[in-house]
């Protein structure tokens, strides 16, 4: 797993961001999702090493990044906060621009991140989701009877956080095999590796603050920009699980043209974990997307 790649840890600031890099060329950002770390890139990461600088980082809160306690109003673990750091990251790398991958929570991160410094990000591939507004502004029983994590994580510390801390290996293997594909689709060692992050100091209690962000400060944000006639510049293809909540509840394509210029995607024959349950098929959209002048 990850041959040839080589862990890194920058310090920003009161913060350390993890990572692992590899290969050569041009600078590819690989961002993850809840509740996971960079390693879900593991079925793709050496591929894409032969044609990018692959850089995969763990989101602030989650993997072995730092987990600082959340401020008041949320806003350390604003998808803002969360993009700077690795627009950080990349700029001490040497990458000023670079093409960036996000799935679920890093996709969110990536959309902030095309908004906030749109002269780093070339292109941008957003993996099995709607943009966080509109979901939150469309939520209905179905979409809350699957998604119910995000109504949970963003209740009042420390419920949440008390209930995941009781077992971080249960929330894991339940959250990630109660969907299309079961726990079958992903190898146990990744799994364990997630489940050693979860079950970390301060673990559970960043993964709750990342959804009270995105529930609180990031709306406002969204808010702001859509006020505001801001779009996201850059190229978009969006990919997302045929099996999976967001195409059952949402357009993505319809709702991604309403907040970028350029925006392609289809879905895959596959769940919500696109990286991990249909690799073969990322690759070739990604290779394509990202190599394609448009």
């Amino acid at each position: 797993m990850f041959q040839g790649f080589r862990h890194l840890d920058i310090t920003l600031g009161a913060n350390r961001i993890h990572a692992r890099v590899g290969g050569s060329g041009p600078a590819l950002l690989l961002l993850h999702g809840h509740p996971q770390n960079h390693v879900i890139w593991h079925r793709v990461a050496e591929q894409l090493a032969a044609h990018f600088t692959v850089v995969a980082s763990d989101l602030r809160g989650y993997g072995d990044s730092s987990k600082p306690a959340g401020e008041p109003d949320h806003a350390n673990y604003s998808k803002r906060a969360m993009a700077a750091d690795q627009v950080a990251v990349m700029h001490e790398l040497g990458f000023e621009r670079f093409y960036v991958c996000g799935h679920d929570r890093g996709g969110r991160v990536a959309h902030r991140m095309a908004m906030d410094h749109p002269d780093a990000v070339k292109k941008l591939m957003l993996l099995d989701i709607a943009p966080t507004l509109a979901m939150y502004e469309q939520t209905d029983r179905t979409f809350a009877t699957a998604y119910f994590h995000w109504f949970f994580l963003i209740q009042p510390a420390p419920l949440p956080e008390t209930l995941i801390e009781a077992s971080p290996a249960d929330y894991i293997t339940r959250t990630m095999g109660g969907r299309h594909a079961s726990l079958a689709a992903f190898d146990p060692a990744v799994i364990a590796d997630y489940q050693r992050c979860l079950a970390q100091p301060g673990a559970a209690h960043a993964l709750c603050e990342d959804y009270r962000a995105s529930n609180t400060i990031d709306l406002e944000h969204d808010r702001a920009d859509r006020e505001a006639g801001r779009r996201i510049s850059c190229p978009v293809s969006v990919l997302w699980g045929q099996h999976g909540v967001i195409e059952r509840c949402f357009d993505p394509l319809a709702e991604w043209r309403a907040v970028a210029d350029m925006v392609e995607g289809e879905a895959l024959p596959c769940g919500h974990y696109i990286p991990e349950e249909a690799p073969a098929a990322l690759l070739e959209h990604l290779l394509r997307f990202m190599t394609t002048h448009h």
